[in-house]
């Protein structure tokens, strides 16, 4: 794989800016009437299970299937006209993809995404449903930055980062602005948030938010084993990589490395990491079909994996859960269930 430098146009320098929180409410002004309100929800199964109160904010109920099209909405619906006209381009293994794919399609602009050739049937299907053009490459022997610079270069398209942009990472704060609100007035103050972690968008986001509105809340990011590496980045107080054999099924949170926006957020407001594995998941994903009534996919599950593993202490605790996204191919499923 490359390791040369890449250089992908940007329409200005602002989105490489650290948001703030007033970012955020603007985000969620920006996204009335087009992202979902997503419930927080209770389980009773769940409580039993962990022995405390566990409040799950189901993002797979989201449009596209996940959260991601809170952060691609806020940060496409923004872009100057001249920017608009030229189209978008993202890379993603299929979340930020689709969320990529419907924004532009509201916004009645081109799109180009560059996802891996492994990546679920579902995602890549439904990006191209959205009307995007898919550019697939080998995520273990191509370098996507590089691809999509080629395509900037020959377009003039304007990248929608995935995870280091100021907007993407506004947007996504949206979903911890939403916990707040929703468990102050079910009168159940979380003591800790559970977010997954793979570029660090989401958990930088929802820091923000927390920051502000519940202040005195942990916020604990889980990332998939062998993929820790904002859990150690947090304990050496610089960006780690994960190592390049490293393999999970958790194919949403395989970022190689923090981001450089999302670390500089995470590193002061993030209370710890915890890293769950592929095992822990597939309970996780078969826990939630059969008492939650929900299809989580594996990253989108893995903070239910680790309230259920014990790897985060719940008893006589209120927690809040987010259940990331729910874009799974059948056959991943049915082997979580046939496990179960």
């Amino acid at each position: 794989m490359s390791s040369s430098p890449v250089s992908i146009p940007k329409t200005s320098a602002s989105d490489l800016t650290t948001p703030v929180f007033a970012d955020v409410l603007a985000a969620a002004e920006r996204l009335k009437g087009h992202a979902i309100r997503t419930p927080l929800l209770e389980n009773m199964a769940l409580n039993e299970r962990t022995g405390g109160r566990i409040l799950i904010k189901p993002e797979v109920l989201q449009r596209t299937g996940s959260f991601k099209f809170r952060g691609a909405y806020n940060a496409i619906s923004s872009l100057p006209a001249d920017a608009k006209k030229r189209g978008v381009i993202a890379y993603s293994s299929g979340n930020h993809a689709q969320g990529v794919a419907a924004a532009a399609q509201i916004c009645g602009i081109p799109a180009r995404i560059v996802m891996p050739s492994d990546a679920p049937a579902i995602k890549v299907q439904n990006t191209k449903g959205y009307g995007a053009e898919v550019i697939p490459y080998d995520r273990f022997g191509e370098n996507r930055e590089e691809i999509a610079a080629r395509i900037c270069a020959e377009y003039g398209s304007y990248l929608i980062a995935p995870y280091d942009d100021r907007r993407i990472i506004a947007g996504q704060g949206t979903c911890g602005l939403e916990i707040a609100e929703q468990a102050e007035a079910l009168g159940a103050l979380p003591e800790e948030v559970l977010t997954c972690c793979g570029g660090g968008g989401l958990t930088a986001g929802i820091a923000l938010a927390l920051q502000n509105r519940l202040p005195d809340t942990a916020l604990t990011l889980v990332e998939p084993a062998g993929f820790d590496d904002t859990g150690r980045s947090l304990g050496s107080g610089s960006r780690e990589a994960n190592d390049p054999a490293a393999r999970s099924i958790c194919d949403a949170l395989l970022s190689p490395m923090p981001g450089n926006l999302t670390f500089q957020i995470n590193k002061s407001l993030v209370t710890q990491g915890v890293a769950v594995s592929d095992d822990e998941v597939m309970d996780a994903m078969a826990f939630a079909f059969r008492w939650l009534k929900l299809v989580v996919e594996p990253g989108g599950a893995v903070t239910l994996a680790a309230v259920l593993s014990g790897k985060v202490a719940t008893h006589g605790r209120t927690l809040a859960i987010v259940l990331s996204g729910g874009n799974v191919d059948w056959p991943r499923l049915q082997e979580a269930l046939e496990r179960a």
